[in-house]
């Protein structure tokens, strides 16, 4: 074990056994102490625990000396520490007794009566429980069983104050809690928390140490998540059930004796994780039922109980109506009552925004998250539940600040920590490390982000989605943030990370918060000095603090303006380099998930998403799932959504707001289509502009556009060129001409050509350059709308050119070596698709159909220099409105849309070719399917609308 190692056991140890108020009082193991402990050098071991600190084992605690804590202390804080100020304001008018905030109940009486359930669904664990504490001489040993968050912990802490209120354990003793987890791979280490260690034991053991056991003698030992102890550990504990005698690592010939009242709790059976040994020494197994498994009248009391929690935290009455109730039961699942804990603290906090300034917090469906809102509609489905609820559930809960209640005075579930407390930690750690200011610069800028991203991951948040955050921050206060991200932008000529949104409504939030609270901040000198040397983000600080003050009517603090910087400077943005994702989202049980598959497949790639959406599921779902879709295929640099009709392509502009995510829309999706967009992804830079205008004008592999469809030639016989355009065709024009020229010497790529043109010359030159070469792309300040990448001229600009070049070369070049779709390749690309596409299709039989009828549809077409692809594209249709029909499934339409094609010459002649496939398929075709037959032969002709106005729910 290395000297770090033994460093961060030794404070874990010396931690253990302290409460939370101790941690609250700045407690903590100063660097002498450990430095003696262990009898080593001062300076090293300030070195290692700073280390530990910086890894995220330890937590610094300011002051004089400097102090450090185990990591699991500070994570366990009380919860009522982040209102704390706030309580304080308001003490003297309420009165707030400290009973209330740790147990408000008269210790002599029997607490048991106080829980719920006591006479109800736990009535049988309770006198279980009684009868382990009270059996002589020094009760029985208990073991705790149920599901995770159906109260263990709190049932333990219940009998441990039951044996104090029979006198049975010293009323100024604690519960030594021990958590199994921490130490399971270490049984040595095990062993020495739980019975102390002698001097010299082990390198680093200058002192003697008592362990846990010594700790609890005359009281009652905790051991949480004991299916997590190993054998070996299990030996330990049984050994000293059985004689009441240990020994300290390191001794010999020495027992020791305690008489400690032992209590275990676990989520797993008993019987397959514990070895046969250990289980004949508990006697008594308590089992507590899940929140499911409780009856409605308890399920509404923990609601009150666990309101009335934060009514004494925020010190204001709290009303619920029935809509809230009902949600916040119907929502409980896997996590019972942790999970309806969690979930009323996330409640109450967003009514406590909503409402700051009033002494009545009053929850209604608006202030419900979306999750628990899905509940509350999902519980008109299940009568028995609705109709239970609906005996017992009031118009309106009321719950008043400071009735009586048991309350643990530990509790894992903490409220969100504010970003000033990151930030000036961390100045504070780094300024007494010695290093310089750009050093701290870096690393506070570093760190901001860090933080921030542990904790939407920690709490479910996500940089790409705001409706969790507006669970905890004010919606007033996310949309100022989105007023002013722009003028920000704007101000310091870049853009800003996805998570300004996030950090920024945050910052504001908190800082609201203590103005409210009449908290003050002493400014951290290291921030300042931070703050003062980025003078451009400093003047633009200073106007969004102003911006603040007015927006929200409120004083901010002058010294505010430098964390303002700080945050303004770890967010600035750097170009995202990620892939542009690749949603494809479809109607039909299988069609878009096909489509993905071919792509994969020939491609050899993956990361595409499919979202098939069966006939009968509603919009709402489809578009949760893309919405979901759309955050986990984001790198950074937008979403492409494929999609093919209806309702799937009026999505973009909600889930572009929604989630944040530069969001670009093509509907009428063929596989070909998602072919060339995974193709392309990678191959301009993944740029989403770039490769939306490429899709948007292919059609196909032999189309040319409208307005430029001269016949094309394979192009390798053309000369490439690129196209660079400006007012004039000769400034600005001629300075992109230069740079691309030595790129393109650079990379030996001298048979490209560059042209200039103005934008007056712009269509007489195209169409006669299109005749004798090959445009692969172009660049400046207008877009000539031809078949090629279209560069903007400030992301020409802006970005290195020789990568984005190159990787437009190298596009070209691949596409000059592939070959044009012919009658034998398309078929085989048909009968490829049918094949693995389609479990209810024979191919062999069905191909042939299906050529025959997109053949003679493409005879019907104006247009038909693109025949093949659009052969490929209509037949990969037909094939899924075949599955559609033998699975008895059909697609919807209105009937003025249908009446509207019925009135087009074209109808008669498509109405003879579908019967003529209907005799050969023994189907009967739907006339809504028709529309979309169609639409397929109109679609490039202009006799149509688009397909997004179709089907619109």
């Amino acid at each position: 074990m290395n000297r770090k190692q033994r460093v961060l056991n030794y404070v874990n140890e010396a931690c253990a056994s302290f409460k939370p108020q101790d941690i609250e009082k700045g407690m903590g193991i100063t660097t002498r102490e450990v430095a003696e402990a262990l009898d080593s050098i001062r300076s090293n071991i300030s070195k290692d625990l700073n280390q530990l600190t910086r890894d995220g084992e330890l937590k610094k605690i300011e002051g004089r000396p400097v102090r450090f804590i185990s990591i699991e202390k500070a994570r366990h804080k009380p919860l009522t520490k982040h209102v704390s100020s706030y309580k304080e304001k308001e003490q003297a008018s309420v009165g707030v007794a400290q009973e209330v905030l740790d147990f408000s109940y008269n210790k002599t009486q029997d607490i048991f009566n106080t829980i719920i359930g006591s006479n109800g669904s736990i009535k049988n664990a309770v006198d279980q429980a009684k009868a382990a504490v009270l059996y002589p001489p020094k009760g029985l040993n208990t073991l705790i069983t149920g599901p995770t968050g159906s109260g263990k912990s709190f049932f333990a802490h219940a009998m441990f104050r039951f044996a104090q209120s029979k006198e049975l354990i010293d009323s100024d003793r604690e519960l030594a809690v021990f958590n199994c987890a921490d130490y399971a791979t270490n049984p040595q280490l095990l062993m020495s928390y739980l019975f102390g260690y002698a001097q010299g034991a082990f390198t680093g053991a200058a002192n003697a140490k008592e362990g846990l056991i010594q700790q609890a003698d005359g009281g009652m030992l905790f051991l949480d998540e004991v299916h997590r102890l190993p054998p070996e550990g299990q030996e330990m504990v049984f050994s000293f059930m059985d004689t009441g005698t240990y020994s300290r690592l390191g001794e010999t010939g020495k027992n020791r004796t305690a008489n400690v009242r032992i209590v275990c709790a676990t989520t797993e059976d008993p019987k397959s994780t514990f070895l046969d040994t250990f289980m004949r020494r508990i006697p008594i197994n308590i089992h507590l039922p899940s929140f499911k498994e409780r009856p409605v009248t308890e399920q509404l009391d923990l609601v009150k109980l666990l309101t009335g929690l934060e009514a004494n935290r925020i010190q204001r009455r709290i009303t619920l109506n029935e809509e809230v109730v009902k949600g916040l039961i119907a929502s409980v699942g896997y996590g019972n009552v942790g999970q309806l804990k969690s979930s009323i603290q996330l409640v109450c906090a967003r009514g406590f925004m909503n409402q700051l300034n009033k002494d009545e917090i009053s929850l209604t469906v608006k202030d419900l998250p979306e999750n628990i809102k899905d509940h509350l509609v999902g519980l008109s489905s299940n009568r028995s539940e609705q109709t239970d609820l609906s005996k017992y559930v009031e118009a309106q809960m009321t719950i008043n600040p400071n009735e009586p209640f048991y309350k643990m005075a530990v509790d894992s579930y903490e409220l969100p920590y504010n970003i000033y407390d990151i930030i000036g930690d961390k100045a504070a750690l780094l300024e007494a490390e010695g290093l310089d200011q750009d050093s701290i610069n870096q690393y506070i800028s570093t760190d901001i982000n860090v933080h921030l991203k542990s904790f939407y991951r920690n709490h479910g948040f996500s940089f790409q989605t705001e409706s969790k955050l507006a669970e905890v921050v004010n919606k007033e206060v996310i949309q100022f943030a989105h007023q002013i991200v722009g003028e920000v932008e704007e101000a310091l000529g870049g853009s800003f990370k996805q998570n300004f949104i996030y950090a920024m409504s945050l910052h504001i939030s908190s800082l609201l918060s203590k103005i409210s609270s009449g908290q003050e901040r002493i400014i951290n000198k290291r921030i300042r000095e931070m703050a003062m040397t980025y003078s451009t983000e400093y003047v633009v600080a200073e106007d969004v603090k102003n911006k603040i003050a007015t927006y929200f009517d409120v004083t901010i603090p002058d010294n505010e303006v430098y964390y303002l910087t700080v945050l303004l400077v770890s967010l600035k943005e750097e170009l995202s380099s990620g892939r542009v994702g690749i949603v494809i989202a479809t109607h039909g049980n299988s069609t878009a998930s096909s489509m993905a598959r071919v792509a994969e497949e020939l491609l050899d790639t993956n990361g595409v998403a499919a979202i098939d959406m069966p006939l009968d599921m509603s919009p709402k779902v489809v578009y949760e799932r893309i919405k979901k879709a759309v955050i986990d295929v984001n790198e950074g640099s937008g979403v492409l959504l494929l999609v093919d009709m209806g309702s799937l392509a009026t999505f973009e502009t909600a889930l572009q707001k929604e989630t944040g995510i530069h969001i670009r829309s093509i509907d009428m999706v063929s596989t070909a289509i998602v072919l060339e967009a995974v193709r392309k992804a990678s191959l301009v830079d993944a740029d989403i502009e770039l490769l939306y205008e490429s899709l948007t004008k292919f059609s196909g592999y032999t189309k040319e556009l409208p307005g430029h469809n001269s016949e094309r030639k394979p192009s390798s016989r053309k000369p490439p060129i690129l196209l660079a355009v400006c007012a004039s065709g000769e400034g600005t024009a001629q300075k992109l001409k230069d740079i691309i020229e030595k790129v393109l010497v650079e990379s030996n790529d001298s048979g490209i050509k560059v042209m200039t043109c103005s934008v007056a010359d712009l269509e007489t030159k195209i169409s006669e350059w299109q005749k004798k070469y090959t445009i692969i792309a172009s660049t400046g300040i207008v877009d000539p709308k031809i078949q090629a990448p279209f560069i903007p001229l400030e992301r020409f600009i802006e970005d290195k050119p020789e990568q984005l070049l190159k990787k437009i070369i190298s596009l070209t070049i691949k596409e000059s070596m592939g070959t044009l779709p012919n009658k034998n390749n398309a078929q085989a690309v048909i009968y490829s698709y049918v094949e693995e596409n389609f479990a209810y299709i024979n191919p062999k039989k069905i191909v042939p159909i299906l050529w025959t009828f997109v053949n003679e549809c493409g005879k019907l077409r104006v247009q038909n220099s693109d025949q093949y692809a659009f052969h490929i594209n209509l037949a990969f249709h037909m094939a899924g409105l075949i599955e559609r029909r033998l699975q008895n499934e059909q697609l919807n339409l209105e009937k003025e849309e249908q009446d509207d094609m019925k009135d087009h010459p074209l109808y008669p002649k498509l109405k003879r070719l579908v019967k003529t496939f209907e005799d050969k398929t023994q189907l009967t075709i739907p006339s809504e399917e028709y529309r979309y037959i169609f639409y397929f032969i109109t679609k490039e002709q202009g006799h149509m609308e688009d397909i997004d106005t179709l089907l619109m729910d």
